[in-house]
């Protein structure tokens, strides 16, 4: 499942809150419509079955409540993609990241194995479960987690014991920390906490690219692992990292003149600070603790710079504009394979820097697919993050400034982020808006999912005549939106807790009638706007 992601610490978001946002995109030639749904305690399987692996276990029986955005089509799983349970705890599951043979043969994935032969028969061999996946995270782990870090911890004695059939990416995040966490074949795992001041990039690619492991066998300040990963990677020769001592000694004296040259006008505490980081990191290369999962885990393929470096590359362009990522002396091109995981932005990342980023087709540069720059060639030459095959967008916000009962934004666009807009939706209430909740496989304008599906296809059909509308409603969906909150966290202030519930809910309703109303109005001016650009089109009137 293609997707993108894109997670930012609570010191590099605007207002202090920790953000994690993915598009979750259907495979090619699909579009799978997606909704919103509360799943209550009761409602939450005992018992679950995964419909792709065909495995079964036993769940706690205690769950919280939890949003999600589940299909919308029964009869293939639940895929519930992204949510907040009732600790106000988020989780977005799975980022599709790639992987390599040496790790495929060094621990293969847990594929499902169809029964062979007749049962009763000679040579009859029974059908054997496989592991996890895409399908079945979020359900199995978001409503028992009371933390970023159990979810990590939960996840990853899941991935122990029954292991999965794909490499996935994950993201779990508190009022405090984000964590990202990584499969390594059927049954291993890495997780890294997200550094406050900085925002992580995840394009379909295994992205951690500093991992200590010392860290993670001990104290679990900022990595955690499984706990035979040492072990595991020198019996199959997976650390590619160069240990000899000169190379280190080079490498770090490179990094050091580059870091003390951007700190040019430090004091002598921080350089004495870089100087300890640097013997530190010495010290854990050379004891072999310090490794780049990146390339021991991960791949380097043709294909991955046409699909997935290239967009790491824009959405660090958008953010450090000024790090220059453009002409012969850019450090980093879009076929970069050494793109950092992380950065610290130039200034504060914002919703609308999310939503931009993950709806961005190479705008400004020669790949853009909508742009008169360029080439045909280049204009086709790299796979967009916005692309038709998106569908849905959750944008997961806590917010530190208000109370725990409203602290949790589900941000929620459906259908080609290029022609879409987000929408906040409180997640600490009992159901959600029907005009997000109600898609089903008809297609009609009732609905928020089939709605921007039909504006995007006549939109893109006339895109630089349709533009202007898309960023108008993209501009009054945003400004509605902030006044919403606003507006609702000021009143709820004032009611006493158990009212509070409700009162959010009421808030998301006004707030999709809002919407509806403007999304049908956009549909109207689409519409319209195409309609005149029709090939049957004739200047002479018809009377």
């Amino acid at each position: 499942m293609a997707c993108t992601t894109i997670l930012v610490g609570k010191l590099a978001s605007y207002d202090g809150s920790t953000i994690v946002a993915r598009n979750e995109d259907s495979p090619g030639g699909k579009f799978e419509p997606k909704r919103m749904a509360v799943v209550m305690p009761a409602d939450q399987p005992r018992t679950y079955t995964a419909t792709a692996s065909h495995l079964t276990f036993d769940l706690p029986d205690d769950p919280m409540r939890y949003s999600s955005v589940p299909d919308a089509l029964p009869g293939h799983g639940i895929w519930a993609a992204a949510g907040f349970n009732e600790a106000n705890v988020g989780m977005s599951a799975t980022e599709t990241i790639t992987s390599n043979e040496r790790v495929l043969g060094a621990d293969p994935l847990v594929e499902y194995a169809p029964a062979r032969g007749t049962e009763g028969e000679e040579g009859y061999v029974p059908a054997t479960p496989g592991g996890l996946g895409e399908e079945d995270f979020v359900t199995v782990v978001l409503p028992y987690v009371r933390t970023a870090r159990e979810g990590v911890k939960r996840l990853g004695e899941l991935l122990e014991r029954y292991g999965t059939y794909e490499m996935n990416g994950i993201a779990f995040s508190d009022a405090d920390e984000i964590w990202w966490l990584e499969t390594i074949g059927g049954h291993h795992w890495i997780a890294k906490r997200v550094p406050d001041d900085a925002y992580v990039t995840m394009p379909n690619q295994l992205g951690i690219d500093y991992f200590d492991l010392a860290d993670a066998e001990g104290d679990q300040v900022e990595h955690m692992a499984s706990a035979d990963l040492r072990a595991w990677m020198e019996a199959n020769h997976l650390n590619l990292t160069m240990l000899a001592p000169h190379v280190v000694d080079d490498t770090l004296d490179d990094i050091y003149d580059e870091l003390a040259d951007a700190l040019f006008d430090a004091d002598d505490d921080m350089l004495d600070d870089l100087d300890n980081f640097v013997d530190d990191v010495r010290e854990g290369l050379l004891a072999g603790d310090i490794f780049n999962p990146r390339e021991a885990f991960g791949s380097h393929s043709d294909s991955d710079h046409v699909y997935n470096t290239p967009r790491a590359w824009y959405m660090q362009r958008c953010l450090n504009p000024g790090d220059g990522w453009d002409g012969p002396d850019a450090a980093f091109g879009p076929e970069s394979d050494d793109i950092p995981w992380s950065r610290v932005p130039e200034r504060k990342v914002t919703i609308e820097d999310v939503k931009y980023v993950l709806s961005a087709h190479y705008q400004g540069t020669p790949y853009d697919c909508y742009g008169r720059g360029g080439t045909d060639a280049t204009r086709g030459a790299y796979r967009p993050i916005g692309i038709n095959r998106n569908g849905q967008l959750a944008v997961l916000q806590i917010r530190p400034y208000v109370a725990h009962e409203n602290a949790c934004v589900q941000w929620m666009a459906f259908g080609s982020n290029v022609f879409n807009a987000l929408v906040p939706l409180y997640a600490n209430v009992e159901h959600m808006p029907e005009y997000l909740e109600n898609t089903t496989e008809r297609v009609t304008s009732e609905s928020f999912y089939w709605a921007n599906r039909i504006i995007a296809a006549l939109a893109d059909a006339r895109f630089h005549d349709n533009s202007a509308h898309i960023e108008r409603y993209q501009e009054k969906i945003g400004g509605m939106a902030h006044r919403l909150l606003r507006e609702t966290d000021a009143a709820v202030e004032k009611l006493p807790r158990d009212e509070v519930s409700a009162a959010l809910a009421e808030a998301n309703d006004r707030m999709a009638a809002d919407l509806k109303r403007e999304t049908d109005d956009l549909l109207g001016r689409v519409l319209f706007t195409t309609s005149l650009a029709m090939k049957n089109a004739f200047a002479m009137s018809d009377n």
